[in-house]
């Protein structure tokens, strides 16, 4: 299926766009802007169909593929800009972190660890060699992993889970706070105890809700980074309302969570949702 139709291309985006969305905005750290460079490369899918090439024994797999390359192409043409202007408090730091990485290491280290993607499709989507794309992802998480480090409070009730995330935090250099089970014992954990940085289940043990945990937390303690776990992540990504920058689908390995906690700390993303 190297030239798909028309009918081809929208059905085997629209599998994939939920994932685009995600990483656009992770990218970005804001769900509009992230959400402007999706809208853009569509727009260029659509006006060059040839250029989304699909071929191999997995059209789904490549197609996705073509649609991160696609994303790239777009997004280094603009030059991958890094601008703080307006931005204040946690947006500004975030953006003054960012001039100091290495370029393209982050997009790599996104695209490998949230994303998903092997090696040789990250350095496929980025064109660059399978060699370059390695080094990227070990760049990004050296200075990633050496630039901050906080204290973080995980909201989980499934135990196993939960000591799982704590001793993975913890390697990477991090204070837990504690860990809550529901959101009203969330609340409570956070009253006591500060924090730089949420990692938070959305359905907690007594059937209560981590994004209305996370919301009230945030709506009086301030912005902070948050990451969400879920095992439906499509269902939160819909285009409906606010949407997470950093969300990990379960199950998830130790590198999603580590990259994702070096990413929501280093980047302070702040975006919640509707409960």
């Amino acid at each position: 299926m190297s030239n798909p139709s028309t009918q081809d291309i929208s059905s085997l985006i629209g599998v994939s766009l939920p994932y685009l969305r995600r990483y656009a905005r992770a990218l970005t750290g804001h769900q509009d802007t992230g959400d402007r460079y999706a809208a853009a490369t569509l727009e260029a899918i659509i006006a060059d169909p040839g250029s989304f090439n699909v071929s191999g024994d997995d059209p789904q797999s490549a197609a996705k593929v073509a649609l991160f390359r696609a994303f790239h192409a777009i997004w280094s043409t603009s030059g991958m800009p890094v601008d703080a202007s307006g931005e204040t408090g946690l947006a500004a730091r975030a953006q003054a972190h960012m001039s100091r990485l290495t370029t393209n290491s982050r997009e790599a280290l996104l695209l490998n660890s949230i994303e998903g993607f092997s090696i040789p499709q990250v350095a496929e989507i980025m064109q660059v060699d399978t060699g370059e794309a390695e080094e990227l992802v070990e760049t990004a998480v050296s200075e990633m992993n050496d630039a901050i480090a906080g204290k973080v409070m995980i909201i989980e009730d499934e135990a196993i889970i939960a000591m799982d995330l704590e001793g993975i935090v913890a390697e990477m250099g991090h204070q837990i706070t504690g860990v809550a089970r529901t959101e009203d014992g969330a609340i409570a954990l956070a009253e006591r105890e500060d924090f730089d940085l949420l990692l938070s289940d959305i359905q907690l043990a007594d059937h209560s809700s981590g994004i209305d945990a996370v919301n009230k937390i945030l709506g009086k303690k301030g912005d902070r980074p948050v990451i969400f776990i879920t095992a439906f992540p499509e269902r939160l990504l819909t285009g409906q309302g606010p949407e997470p920058a950093f969300l990990i689908s379960k199950p998830y390995t130790e590198k999603q969570v580590r990259s994702a906690v070096s990413q929501a700390m280093f980047f302070a993303s702040t975006e919640t949702l509707r409960g």
